[in-house]
């Protein structure tokens, strides 16, 4: 009989904050986890995170807070909220037939719920602090992933000694010197279960292919991103523009967003098709400038000057958007994968990350469903037999529910950048919160609101705002035909039947 009361031996692949999470779940439950992590420390100021950039925001909402929260480490949630800042809503920016720069406040909630602004490197600070408070968690950093046996449980690490600062896909420079391309030395670690959550470009996922028939789909959108900073007033230090809200210069197949950080500034990004970022490149500091300041109206120089515009443009990387997915996340008892690792989707809806934090909460739920951590003697099975079981639940129901969000992020981007303009996106939100207030058994609620401040599952959002959107069809129709009769029926009234019969004449000949 295996050692029941023998620790769970949780070998976490990836630091960043999905990792570190699933770090801190594990743990709390008892096991011996290892983390490893092909970067130097993600708290190091000088580290580049895998996101290429130094300073990118990130919006949290209910589903990353509540995956926290289960984590049931005291403190850290409050730590985290703190440093974070509430956006109420979208403010929308543009410019009237009159040549008038406008701002529209568009809530994201009619019951005043937010989401808020956080720093990656600020939340990824405080989860690994805490992680490293735990006497049965050890951190590697410079290890990278180069190989796995997930039939005999053991994988293979190379340490290195220079931290890697660049990626393939936007090297700077950092290749390996002469002295650097011997074979760095190698290790091997046993587990129980690997958790792979190490991003896109996953060693974990990649090395889980080839024990299992992985259904892998990828996908580049035509659009790029680029990363540009408004800096806080020099007059008094404060905010250039309102903290709270999520700004937004929709282009229709580009925009330009802000999002408000901690130090008063805004980390702000460009979304566009290649296209749009050739044709900036060659052109004129004044046709640059003009170009952005008719496109994005109270960016320039109101708010960036036409200079910093311009090196930000050029200096900071144009980047691809990659969306993932794949099925199944698991072999075996062996190993899952999470986050990126599982379903890398575009940001448009922000809810990357907040998506990677609910699949560890989702993720242990299952386990504890299957009492893996019930060290009883009675029960049947062995703990590695009902793992697997958690691993094969947990795949059955998170796949379509990645799928889902990775749907509606991509067509969330037509909403950010077009549709927040429409007259018809304004009457479908004012109705269905409207009946969300004045008819609360009714159970309805806009999308975004079922996306960023419940924890229905995504699968069962897409379903529910279907239904909602038939519904809203059926009424609009119905009183589009009462609107008819009525009209027919003043007509009829003044003019008695000679309309009809007119009509009946026609079709008769």
């Amino acid at each position: 009989m295996p050692d029941v009361n023998r620790k769970q031996r949780v070998l976490v692949v990836g630091a960043g904050p999905v990792g570190a999470l699933a770090a801190l779940y594990a743990a709390g439950r008892g096991d011996d986890v290892a983390v490893y992590d092909l970067r130097d420390d993600l708290r190091d100021p000088s580290t580049t995170p895998l996101n290429f950039t130094k300073s990118i925001n990130l919006a949290l909402s209910e589903r990353g807070i509540n995956s926290m929260r289960h984590a049931k480490c005291e403190g850290l949630l409050d730590a985290i909220l703190k440093e974070s800042i509430p956006m109420h809503g979208r403010m929308i920016h543009g410019r009237t037939q009159d040549g008038e720069n406008y701002q529209e406040p568009q809530l994201y909630d009619a019951k005043g719920r937010y989401i808020r602004a956080v720093d990656r490197a600020m939340l990824n600070k405080r989860l690994l602090d805490y992680l490293e408070q735990m006497p049965n968690v050890t951190l590697y950093f410079n290890h990278k992933l180069t190989g796995a046996d997930f039939k005999k449980h053991v994988a293979w690490f190379e340490q290195r000694t220079v931290a890697r600062t660049d990626h393939a896909q936007n090297p700077t420079g950092n290749a390996p010197t002469a002295s650097d391309r011997d074979r760095p030395k190698e290790i091997a670690v046993d587990f129980d279960l690997m958790i792979g959550a190490d991003g896109a470009h996953s060693a974990s996922r990649f090395h889980m292919m080839k024990f299992t028939r992985l259904a892998y789909q990828q996908e580049y959108i035509d659009t790029l991103w680029c990363e540009f900073h408004i800096n806080p007033k020099l007059s008094d230090s404060s905010f250039a523009i309102s903290p709270d809200y999520l700004h937004i210069w929709p282009g229709g197949s580009f925009m330009f967003i802000a999002i408000p950080s901690m130090d008063k500034s805004f980390t702000c990004t460009l979304f566009a098709p290649e296209a749009y970022f050739i044709a900036l490149a060659p052109l004129s500091a004044e046709d640059f400038v003009s170009s952005f300041s008719q496109n994005f109206p109270g960016v320039c120089p109101e708010l960036i000057s036409p200079e910093d515009l311009r090196q930000q443009f050029t200096e900071n990387p144009h980047l691809p958007l990659l969306s993932i997915k794949c099925t199944p996340y698991h072999y075996r008892s062996s190993v899952v994968i999470l986050g990126d690792a599982a379903h890398a989707m575009v940001p448009f809806y922000g809810q990357g990350m907040n998506a990677g934090l609910e699949d560890v909460r989702v993720l242990f739920d299952f386990l504890d469903a299957h009492d893996v951590y019930n060290d009883s003697l009675t029960l049947a099975t062995s703990r590695e037999e009902r793992r697997e079981g958690a691993l094969n639940a947990y795949t059955s129901q998170r796949t379509p529910d990645a799928a889902a969000i990775n749907d509606l992020a991509l067509r969330n981007y037509h909403e950010m950048s077009a549709g927040v303009k429409s007259p018809l996106y304004r009457m479908r939100k004012w109705l269905e919160e409207s009946v969300s207030l004045y008819l609360p058994s009714l159970g309805w609620s806009t999308q975004y609101s079922r996306v960023s401040f419940e924890n229905q599952r995504y699968s069962e959002v897409e379903k529910a705002v279907a239904r909602q959107g038939k519904m809203i069809v059926t009424v609009i129709g119905l009183g589009l035909v009462g609107l008819t009769g009525v009209t027919a029926f003043g007509l009829l009234k003044r003019s008695g039947l000679r309309p009809l019969r007119a009509l009946f004449d026609r079709l008769q000949n």
